[in-house]
């Protein structure tokens, strides 16, 4: 290898990371700049190291990435801070990112939801087939029957705290079983089989208007957390069918951090969907205000991915593909670079 085309090739990149490195202060993008470019960095000396370039050139950077390691490290001891970034950049553009995926898994539940329930309403033959028995269901789905005093059986905390355990788990299946597909899959066909049956049994006691009025509150954001869950862990199984540009281990690490970003986000968003369905959905509210506490949750979230998430995943498309400026020729940490330069 030809370590002065090398390190002329990076300098750039280098040259940017000490801007960085000096500068007081930095933006949420900038700072995921640092820790991209000091990586980089990190892997380049290691590289150049096995290839005997000049010392003065290893000196320089190896300083170079001791300053940047301080800096770096410095910002990741403040973990009030970071939690911050995590929720105003990571999170929200990593579920952006997603959106094709999750969407379409959005229709596709709804689409089999529906078609259940209206198959459980109208069909006995169906019924039968899902095990159903025949007969009177109001104890199920008369007023105060099982559907309607589940959600008030228990101590409003004991069940905000309940639910939001099962939810997680739930979630964490369709995330993480999605690198098999099939598991994750099967997860997403059985909620949505238990909503279709619950919906089409309601349905046919003439009792839509209860089960929405129950549903809805908190199932508007309960349900699309399962759906970026799902979303997300399908996408994972398919970086390891369809890797793309990058080698398979390389993609399926990548896009498993990402999946990993999403499950931590996830935990506070169905925190609160546990909170309402606890608190909002048994409380003796009317039903049109407790479904408005839903959709003005649902409401904040989208624009929350779509508004915040989509201007970071913007910013970040746009700094990766913006070079960084030329070095200056002063710099004395790159001598080796600047020889190759006057050569030419």
């Amino acid at each position: 290898m030809d370590t002065d085309a090398y390190s002329w090739a990076h300098q750039r990149s280098w040259y940017r990371l000490d801007q960085l490195v000096r500068q007081r202060k930095l933006s949420g993008a900038e700072a995921d700049e640092l820790v991209r470019l000091y990586r980089a960095a990190s892997q380049q000396l290691a590289k150049l190291q096995g290839h005997h370039p000049d010392p003065e050139l290893v000196s320089g950077l190896s300083a170079l990435l001791a300053r940047a390691r301080g800096r770096v490290l410095a910002a990741r001891s403040q973990p009030w801070r970071e939690a911050g970034r995590f929720f105003t950049r990571h999170f929200p553009a990593a579920v952006y990112r997603a959106w094709p995926w999750w969407v379409a898994v959005t229709a596709i539940f709804l689409a089999v939801s529906t078609v259940i329930a209206v198959l459980v309403d109208n069909s006995a033959a169906t019924r039968k087939a899902l095990g159903i028995p025949e007969g009177d269901t109001s104890i199920i789905t008369g007023p105060g029957g099982a559907f309607e005093t589940y959600y008030s059986e228990h101590p409003n905390d004991a069940f905000a705290a309940q639910v939001w355990t099962h939810n997680s788990w739930v979630s964490a299946i369709a995330l993480f079983t999605g690198v098999l597909i099939l598991p994750a899959v099967y997860a997403l066909f059985m909620n949505a089989l238990n909503l279709g049956i619950t919906g089409g049994l309601m349905s046919d006691a003439g009792r839509l208007e209860s089960f929405f009025g129950f549903i809805l509150p908190h199932g508007t954001l309960e349900l699309t957390a399962l759906f970026v869950a799902g979303g997300v862990g399908l996408k994972l199984g398919w970086t390891l069918v369809d890797p793309g540009r990058r080698s398979r281990a390389a993609a399926v690490a990548r896009q498993g951090r990402v999946t990993a970003t999403v499950a931590l986000g996830l935990v506070v968003v169905l925190l609160v969907c546990g909170l309402i369905e606890g608190f909002v959905t048994p409380s003796p509210l009317p039903a049109p205000v407790r479904i408005a506490v839903g959709f003005a949750a649902e409401t904040l979230f989208l624009f929350y991915v779509f508004g915040l998430g989509r201007r970071v995943a913007e910013e970040q498309d746009a700094t990766a593909a913006t070079p960084a400026a030329l070095p200056d020729p002063a710099d004395r940490w790159l001598p080796s670079a600047q020889k190759s330069l006057d050569r030419a």
